[in-house]
């Protein structure tokens, strides 16, 4: 077949072609696939796969809140924040790992799920028995999140391989599971530990987490071979695109606020007068917000454009916590209103992350751009929270250098989000395009990189540098779908 031989021919010569023309082999698929069917099966096993990976370690919060209070197991405030972050840094590191083995034949997308549904299980079993703070970092860190990210890193590449039109609002959906799963989990984890201890709180997150996962692998179907996939692990050239180091300077900053956010938001509740139950309460109403939000943003950038809501969204997220947050949430009822509306586009990264990695790299490098992706983003994630509570200080306003810090990343996360933006623009100005062809070049980088390569060999004039660095300004302010 023409893909594979093509996908052969790029892995043998270290992937040049397929870097520099990433969707060479996508766009006829694209353009004969119908969207729909059992891509919906698909979309509702990623739900079901995050509520019980990423929204289980939502619940990390209401842990954390219990380990800093109770100091269960005898460690410093740095150290119970540092497994949170592990975790979250280890399923992250682990996406080269999960990306060789979904390109693996005797493997795949569904054995790679259901080995981090293992991993995740043994997590918490041995969180079930741990008794000092090193066997808390081994289990409940380092063997969920492996697990954590076998799962994450496998799945999240399949369910835009399933949409063209409406692949922004179906990936929102699968997104917003680990949203109603932090739910549920914030609330039923804090009602285990106080009813049955901390022990059997693991337990019976271990036994749910097996079941229902096992039954998310079996669902999952990816369509690697249809749009002939790339899955390189290690693909540095693509550092060598300004768009890509700008998605990449997005994503950090947007997931240090996130994990700052999502994991001290239980404690914050705690440190201005509310009860255990109150705290747990906002957040779960948080991680509710975060499910209903992340269909309204897939849904809104099908039609507004991807990097116009997810750059609005962090700039909103950015201006919440620097007034709301510092000076309004301080009893129950604003700590509430904050959640709910933090919490609907806090998590934006993950509900467009796919997608516009698809608007930045292209289609076939959706795989080899997340998994560079999520190694940038180890380091951010283990230190994140870390950070946090090395900031906070006891007593009343003692979050204030956390709210501010956290502010100050969502809009210099927005900044960095709005020059890829404009760069986009700048892409889109370069050719000629008619309505179609237009909407096709902003879901996929492929084809307008091959529309580019199309005008610069014609003898169509190319665009002037003056008014090259014009349009790319242009970007900056213009009202425009992309």
């Amino acid at each position: 077949m023409a893909v594979s031989n093509e996908q052969t021919e790029n892995n043998e010569h270290g992937n040049d072609s397929v870097t520099r023309h990433p969707s060479r082999t996508a766009s006829q698929p694209q353009g004969e696939f119908k969207e729909g069917g059992y891509g919906w099966v698909v979309i509702f096993g990623v739900f079901i796969l995050n509520a019980h990976t990423w929204g289980l370690n939502s619940s990390f919060a209401v842990f954390l809140a219990y380990y800093l209070r109770s100091g269960a197991f005898g460690a410093s405030q740095l150290g119970y924040a540092f497994v949170g972050g592990l975790s979250i840094s280890i399923a992250l590191l682990a996406s080269p790992l999960a990306t060789t083995l979904v390109g693996w034949k005797r493997c795949g997308t569904r054995l790679t799920i259901f080995l981090g549904v293992i991993f995740e299980t043994i997590g918490f079993i041995g969180s079930s028995f741990a008794s000092e703070l090193w066997h808390l970092i081994l289990s409940q860190g380092v063997a969920f999140g492996l697990g954590m990210g076998l799962c994450f890193v496998a799945s999240a590449a399949v369910p835009p391989q399933w949409f063209v039109k409406r692949r922004s609002f179906a990936n929102s959906i699968a997104a917003s599971g680990s949203g109603f799963g932090g739910l549920c989990y914030s609330l039923a984890t804090n009602a285990m530990i106080t009813n049955i201890g901390l022990p059997w709180a693991f337990r019976i997150l271990a036994i749910i987490c097996f079941v229902v996962n096992s039954i998310a692998s079996y669902l999952i179907r990816d369509r690697n071979k249809a749009i002939g996939s790339v899955h390189v692990a290690f693909n540095w050239k693509l550092f060598k695109r300004p768009a890509f180091l700008l998605f990449q300077a997005w994503m950090v900053l947007s997931l240090i606020a996130y994990i700052i956010l999502i994991f001290s938001i239980v404690d914050y509740c705690q440190s201005v007068g509310l009860s255990a139950s109150q705290a747990s309460l906002v957040g779960a109403l948080f991680n509710m917000s975060q499910g209903l939000g992340r269909p309204a943003i897939g849904l809104s950038s099908d039609s507004v454009g991807r990097l116009n809501i997810a750059n609005l969204s962090t700039l909103f997220c950015g201006l919440l916590c620097m007034f709301f947050w510092i000076f309004g949430a301080k009893s129950l009822a604003a700590c509430i209103v904050f959640a709910l509306l933090s919490g609907s586009v806090a998590g934006v990264i993950w509900a467009t992350v796919a997608p516009i990695c698809a608007e930045v790299l292209g289609l076939e490098l959706i795989p080899s751009g997340l998994s560079m992706t999520w190694l940038v983003l180890v380091l951010p994630a283990t230190f994140a929270e870390v950070i946090a509570v090395s900031l906070r200080r006891p007593g009343p306003g003692g979050y204030l250098s956390v709210q501010l810090f956290t502010a100050f990343l969502y809009i210099g996360a927005f900044l960095f989000g709005w020059t890829l933006r404009a760069w986009k623009v700048f892409e889109l100005e370069k050719v000629r395009l008619d309505k179609e062809e237009r909407e096709l070049a902003i879901r996929d980088e492929g084809v307008l990189s091959e529309a580019i390569e199309r005008e610069s060999h014609s003898n169509v004039p190319t665009t002037r540098p003056t008014r090259g660095l014009l349009s790319m300004a242009k970007g900056l302010w213009v009202i425009e779908r992309v």
